[in-house]
């Protein structure tokens, strides 16, 4: 069976929120909570109750903040992206309360640092799944799905009208710490989002770009696209080679352009994300 195959098995998307919910819950519950810091989403706002209210547990909270948007996302977001998610907050909410144990580190800083990476991973490995872990996950792709807002920008409203609101119930420097924290968590989330998927886009602008296309090809088994091209200098009407290949292959590709044509220009990209045939398959909830 195909990897690409895999990734929608209810197996392989089961083993991911499970694990992904039991590092978001160490991060949690071992460091973030006993140095008094919150998360964003509504992990973050469930702490914040916590803190305020000293009623429940964080499991209790997360759990009750999302019955809400269940019943919401029933309506508007597809059974099976549901049913993973609640799958994944049913499973996130048991392991908060069952982690018990803290890990020892004195240093906010660090334990800032530490909580945002194992945050992030957790919940990287959850957002790689067919479904999430609940809370703001549904609502931000809901709001994807039927105005257009993007994920991140959502993400970044409702965690900064949720550490505005922390300016009275926290220590000013509890508050700075958490959003290091929120920061550090999302920027791992976006690695774990594009890991395996990254690849190099190329261009190679030849007057060989047929010979070189065919011995890629050839050795690689790498298509490519020609894209009809005028220098600008000298008029000349030229085939510009456009393709995906990933970190591997960079290395062999500019040895087969430069050793067919010295005078080649090869000009290498950072992609975000390369969806279709020979590369990652789309995910649909």
């Amino acid at each position: 069976m195909k990897f690409q195959n895999i990734t929608y098995s209810i197996p392989w998307n089961l083993f991911l929120i499970t694990l992904g919910s039991l590092i978001l819950a160490v991060g949690l519950k071992s460091i973030i909570i006993p140095h008094g810091m919150i998360t964003g989403g509504f992990s973050g706002l469930g702490l914040l109750l916590l803190y305020s209210s000293g009623k429940f547990t964080p499991g209790i909270w997360y759990l009750l903040l999302n019955v809400p948007v269940f019943i919401i996302g029933w309506r508007y977001i597809s059974k099976r992206f549901l049913y993973y998610s609640l799958y994944g907050t049913i499973v996130l909410t048991l392991v908060i309360d069952l982690v018990n144990f803290k890990i020892a580190i004195t240093d906010l800083w660090l334990a800032a640092l530490a909580g945002g990476m194992f945050v992030g991973a957790g919940a990287g490995l959850i957002f790689r799944s067919l479904g999430s872990a609940g809370g703001n996950d549904i609502i931000s792709i809901l709001l994807n799905q039927k105005f257009g807002i993007r994920i991140g920008t959502y993400n970044f409203i409702f965690n900064f009208v949720l550490f505005f609101f922390s300016f009275g119930k926290l220590e000013t420097d509890m508050i700075l710490y958490s959003m290091a924290t929120s920061y550090i968590s999302s920027q791992v989330i976006e690695y774990f989002m594009t890991l395996f998927n990254q690849r190099k886009m190329i261009f190679i602008i030849s007057e060989k770009s047929r010979p070189i296309a065919k011995e890629i090809n050839r050795k690689l088994n790498r298509g490519a696209t020609f894209l009809k091209g005028e220098g600008a200098y000298t008029g000349n009407s030229k085939d510009i080679i456009l393709m995906v290949a990933n970190n591997f292959q960079l290395k062999r590709i500019e040895e087969i352009a430069f050793g067919l044509d010295p005078d080649a220009f090869l000009i290498t990209e950072n992609t975000f994300n390369v969806l279709g045939k020979g590369f990652s398959k789309r995910k649909v909830y």
